[in-house]
């Protein structure tokens, strides 16, 4: 049976105390319990379905994260208060002192900063290597490697990770995969490709208002108690617990998830078609020139399109920064960083989220200074946009 995602999330009872069509929001830190000894047993991890403290468990976060499981497929999930946070819990709850993780090199610059910098204080190594060719990935794997760190749609190469095959490569050596699947939620299910863990900056298309940062852990039961456990739980002992307010919130921007989808990929789709015409340097998965683009419709659930990503190269920093300024001028959209917007976000990602991988890191992965990524909007009438941005592009000749 097909897998569907946005039904998956629909289908699910969630209703508040007094009958309410929305969940109620739990606006307390601490639990009560009628008997002392149903509070040892939940400490001890003997008692489960207890709420003892916010920083473990609470409901606002519990509903969210039953729903965002639904939506990939899993046994269960974790929120965070950041994108980020998932991602580092994610991979430290997997790794010790001494561990080592491949990984691709085109990443989020935070990620590519924590997995390259940061990591280096736990003596973890990185590898980090073409996401795209899967003999290079096998060949990095080590006897101490822990996991492989990908992106489904890369930032902000564009680059499609092919998920079955790294988590086959996986499972034959016995380590886990880790996806981050920002870009492309409901579009593609990584866990349903082999995936083990699945991580999102629940702050870009999933929440899609740009008024607040988390992120979320999709997984195995198992792997999210233990990321919860009160003594040994990466999550539980770092903290990085969402608010319930901001959990309510996300949980019903949610269900609209898939209709916003659809309209980020089919406005993102138009302009790669104008720009084609145009004769841009542009890369766009949806197109049949993207060198991913029959594996990418292997992966993805059709419905939901292609997804919002689409990159221009203008060749230089300087010509990006014209253009971006005159786009921002003509009410295009905003100068800024982010995505998954309901207003189109552009940025000069190797000066912006790309900025903390090396200049030389840069060059060797392709990225030009002058690539702009667009996170299409939810414009009504894409061509309007379209004509705004050619009148720009003209200008900046």
């Amino acid at each position: 049976m097909k897998f569907d995602p946005a039904s998956n999330i629909q289908d699910l009872l969630q209703f508040g105390e007094f009958g309410d069509v929305n969940p109620s929001i739990t606006d307390s830190a601490t639990y009560t319990f009628l008997e002392a000894k149903t509070m040892v047993d939940t400490f001890s991890g003997e008692q489960q379905g207890c709420f003892l403290y916010s920083r473990h468990w609470n409901p606002s976060n519990r509903y969210l994260a039953e729903a965002l499981a639904a939506m990939e497929g899993t046994e269960s999930a974790w929120v965070t208060g950041s994108g980020m946070a998932a991602i580092t819990n994610a991979i430290l709850q997997l790794c010790d002192t001494g561990s080592h993780i491949v990984s691709s090199v085109t990443t989020y610059g935070g990620t590519f900063a924590f997995l390259a910098n940061y990591l280096k204080k736990f003596k973890i190594d990185v590898t980090f290597v073409d996401p795209t060719n899967l003999e290079q990935i096998e060949k990095a794997i080590r006897p101490n490697t822990k996991v492989i760190y990908t992106e489904t749609m890369t930032n902000p190469m564009l680059q499609i990770s092919d998920i079955e095959s790294i988590s086959k490569i996986a499972n034959k050596h016995g380590i886990k995969v880790v996806v981050d699947n920002t870009f492309t939620p409901m579009i593609v299910a990584p866990a349903k490709l082999g995936a083990h863990i699945v991580v999102y900056s629940m702050t870009k298309f999933i929440n899609g208002k740009n008024d607040c940062v988390a992120g979320a852990i999709c997984a195995d039961a198992e792997f999210i108690n233990a990321l919860s456990d009160v003594n040994t739980g990466t999550s539980m002992l770092l903290g990085p617990v969402l608010d319930p307010l901001r959990s309510s919130s996300i949980h019903k921007n949610l269900h609209t998830l898939h209709i916003r989808m659809k309209q980020h990929s089919h406005n993102a789709m138009y302009l790669a078609k104008r720009f084609k015409e145009l004769g841009l340097k542009y890369n766009y998965p949806g197109m049949p020139e993207h060198p991913q683009h029959e594996l990418f419709k292997k992966m993805m659930n059709p419905e939901y399109g292609f997804g919002g990503l689409i990159a221009i190269d203008m060749g230089t920093a300087e010509k990006a920064t014209m253009l971006m300024e005159k786009m921002q001028q003509k009410g295009v959209g905003y100068l800024a960083v982010s995505l998954g917007y309901f207003k189109t976000l552009f940025s000069n990602s190797g000066k912006s989220t790309s900025s903390e991988v090396p200049d030389e890191v840069q060059k060797a992965m392709g990225l030009s200074e002058g690539l702009i990524r667009f996170s299409v909007g939810l414009d009504n009438d894409i061509e309007r946009t379209f004509n705004m941005i050619n009148e720009c592009l003209n200008e900046a000749q």
